[in-house]
């Protein structure tokens, strides 16, 4: 009897020996890398080519004509400027939206086999009147990524009689070879329509709309969709952007099972209902991080964001970090 009592306990003791660590907090994780160089942008997208990296931005007011801004980088922490891209707002526009913009906004990079997709849109503030375009490139070269490019015109717009808004494009390619576009800011919120994966075009004219995000008319965009080990994951920014240190924008994200959605964050609440589970907000001088898109690189999933630093007069950079998985299959940051 005796030894059996003593065998028990011993099985006990190394049961307990045995149970899997609790999964790291996200202050136990690796810090955000410090990136360095040229790292002034807004609305980042970054691309991998061939071990080197390019980072893609909104367009200035009255520099380059307002067209899309890059950065280039050896390896994703030391940044140069490398220009712009195209010649400004296309021709195209005015004849499409009956108004000229003043510069491209929130470009998205992609790559599907031999071709990279820069999709881009032309818009206004407070305005739906609103149009999403395309770029292709059949010799992307990072070290040179302002050549290369051609327009391929209007993929699609929004009206005043919508209720959606065609901006903030992602371009998401599905393991199972199908290509989806995410879009959407403010009015009903986040959409996903079926693109033909080889021209980057809608599948069809009349291809479904998917509610992915909403609420109710409030500050949802920038959306981007990670597939994660069989799961999809949709990141959006919450509130206001663009104003400096009085942004509020701050990243939240859900999961789903089919990348159409239901989007569901971490305690259940389906993101076309308002829900949305925080990933980061303004933390010391990085002031509302948002603007964000995640991207598969040869160091693993990534997340590309913006802020506004406090300690440059609200300048807004990049940051680059790689994203961390919880023991539950949720998607966290290191800290700043």
């Amino acid at each position: 009897m005796r030894r059996a009592l003593w065998t028990a306990r011993v099985l006990a003791c190394l049961a307990v020996l045995v149970l899997p660590a609790a999964p790291l907090r996200a202050a136990d994780l690796p810090p955000q890398p410090r990136l360095t160089g040229d790292t002034r942008i807004h609305d980042p997208s970054v691309i991998e080519v061939d071990g080197r990296y390019a980072a893609f931005g909104t367009g200035e007011q009255g520099i380059y004509r307002g067209a899309i801004k890059v950065k280039t980088s050896p390896e994703g922490v030391n940044w140069t400027d490398a220009g712009a891209i195209g010649k400004g707002v296309p021709k195209w526009a005015i004849g499409s939206l009956g108004y000229q913009p003043t510069n491209v906004w929130a470009p998205s990079v992609s790559r599907r086999g031999g071709t990279v997709f820069l999709y881009y849109c032309l818009s206004s503030f407070g305005s739906n009147a609103s149009a999403i375009g395309l770029m292709t490139n059949a010799s992307f070269d990072a070290r040179k990524p302002g050549e290369g490019w051609q327009d391929q015109g209007l993929v699609l717009m929004s009206t005043p009689r919508d209720d959606f808004n065609a901006i903030d494009p992602f371009r998401a390619d599905a393991s199972d070879g199908r290509a989806y576009l995410a879009f959407g800011s403010f009015w009903s919120g986040i959409k996903l329509r079926e693109l033909d994966p080889a021209t980057g075009r809608l599948i069809k004219e009349d291809t479904p709309t998917f509610a992915l995000a909403g609420r109710q008319g409030g500050a949802v965009e920038a959306s981007s969709i990670l597939e994660h080990q069989g799961k999809f994951y949709l990141f959006v920014s919450f509130d206001q952007c663009c104003k400096g240190m009085a942004s509020t924008y701050n990243i939240r994200v859900g999961r789903a099972d089919r990348i159409q959605g239901p989007y569901l964050d971490r305690d259940g609440k389906d993101m076309a209902q308002g829900g949305g589970s925080l990933v980061l907000a303004t933390t010391g001088r990085f002031i509302g991080p948002g603007g964000q898109e995640a991207v598969k690189t040869s160091k693993g999933d990534m997340l590309a964001y913006h802020y506004y630093d406090a300690d440059d007069g609200g300048a807004s950079k990049l940051q680059f970090s790689p994203l961390f998985w919880t023991a539950d299959g949720w998607p966290e940051l290191g800290p700043l």
